[in-house]
């Protein structure tokens, strides 16, 4: 859900526009890749070379290799970019913007700022795509503040039927493994979804 409201409520991924999801291989990034396909977008992915087939296989038409290559090799520029990993600078997500792109900026990022912990990007960011007089004042920088809706998942529920999206699966673990469930979780970078069956 937080995947489907990053790319339609928030970045409004429409037909043809070019769309960067950073974090493609991990739980809602996989979903984002294959939501923004389905909206008729050209998706770029940015993950480890070991997720780059993953990535392709959800319908991504280029992969950065996160270890080799910065989001702006090429000085690429998108509509829109999805940020699910929280470790780039708003000044280096705002360079790969076009002057009228929007940022989703899902989580709070790994950079703990003074009064406002890991949410110091998500709260920052709003603010500074209302400065008047910046080179940047066309772009969005909006967080995604995920909630729980019936209507999105019956949407969810569609699509994956129809195929336009088949969630990525890491690993599945038994209720009584669940420990082990969020260890993976915290311990590496789970490609897909980490399950715990009940």
């Amino acid at each position: 859900m937080t995947a489907l409201q990053a790319v339609r409520n928030v970045a409004h991924v429409r037909p043809g526009q070019r769309v960067l999801v950073i974090g493609a291989s991990g739980g809602v990034g996989s979903f984002a890749v294959q939501l923004a396909k389905a909206a008729g977008a050209s998706v770029t992915g940015v993950c480890s070379a070991a997720n780059a087939g993953l990535v392709r296989s959800l319908g991504a038409d280029d992969v950065i290799d996160y270890a080799r290559e910065e989001i702006d090799r090429d000085g690429a520029r998108y509509d829109v970019v999805i940020d699910t990993a929280g470790n780039r600078p708003l000044s280096l997500l705002r360079r790969v913007l076009t002057p009228r792109g929007t940022l989703a900026i899902v989580g709070g990022g790994h950079v703990a700022y003074r009064f406002t912990g890991g949410m110091g990007r998500t709260f920052r960011a709003p603010l500074l795509s209302m400065v008047t007089g910046s080179m940047f004042r066309g772009q969005r920088l909006r967080p995604v503040m995920s909630r729980d809706r019936a209507e999105h998942l019956e949407e969810l529920t569609r699509l994956i039927e129809s195929g336009a999206v088949t969630p990525a699966i890491d690993r599945a673990y038994p209720l009584n493994q669940a420990p082990d469930a969020i260890r993976r979780l915290m311990d590496g970078h789970p490609a897909g979804k980490v399950v715990v069956t009940v």
